[in-house]
């Protein structure tokens, strides 16, 4: 997803700190689904849905809610009619977001390359920049953080947090221990097969 900004430069969401090597935007954005928010702090449809958007990522990426951040990101592209009214408008929502500096010309390109007419926009982007969905602010309103596992699942994922070794294949998740019961039922059955190698062998040797 970063390649989507190669030679550009995106803000974090705190002192204007910047965002703009390769491997700064690859830890940021690489395997996550990545929402693209055109909004104003001005503009009335925008100043109502903003809130929804802010606690529909809180819910997913802030350990208040989660003991781990969802695989999501956010870059807001502004239509601010001042850098102070972005900035002013940033600091009022989550500090995990990015945004592209303000009077960024790329602004346009993204605009015309995603078909956004009109504020509020969210286009939903799978980690390889392909659309999910072009505008997801009436699927976000409507159901809420539960829409992400539908865009997870669109996005194909690979959720490394809990990426097992190959030596449990087929296994289902039933429970957060299952791997662990799996693993000593392992552990077990090849000490049981090699007790009963070692009494086979003493058989023979008795004989």
């Amino acid at each position: 997803m970063a390649a989507l900004f190669t030679g550009k430069v995106l803000t974090g969401n705190r002192e204007r700190e910047e965002v703009e090597t390769e491997r700064e935007l690859n830890r940021a954005l690489e395997n996550k689904v990545l929402l693209l928010y055109f909004g104003s702090g001005q503009c009335p449809r925008c100043r109502r849905f903003s809130p929804v958007l802010k606690d529909f990522f809180l819910r997913l990426t802030d350990e208040f809610y989660v003991e781990r951040a969802s695989q999501l990101g956010l870059v807001y592209v502004s239509r601010d009619e001042t850098e102070e009214q972005q900035r002013a408008f940033l600091r009022t929502m989550p500090k995990r977001w990015l945004a592209l500096p303000f009077g960024d010309t790329f602004k346009r390109e993204m605009e015309l390359r995603f078909g956004v007419a009109e504020v509020p926009a969210v286009v939903v982007l799978k980690p390889t920049g392909e659309v999910i969905l072009e505008n997801a602010v009436e699927e976000i309103q409507r159901l809420g953080p539960s829409c992400f596992r539908n865009w997870q699942e669109a996005a194909e994922l690979v959720d490394r947090n809990f990426l097992l070794a190959q030596d449990f294949e087929e296994w289902s998740p039933r429970s957060i221990t299952d791997p662990f019961r799996r693993l000593r039922y392992k552990v077990e059955k090849a000490r049981e097969e090699e007790e009963k190698k070692g009494r086979k062998e003493e058989g023979e040797e008795s004989l």
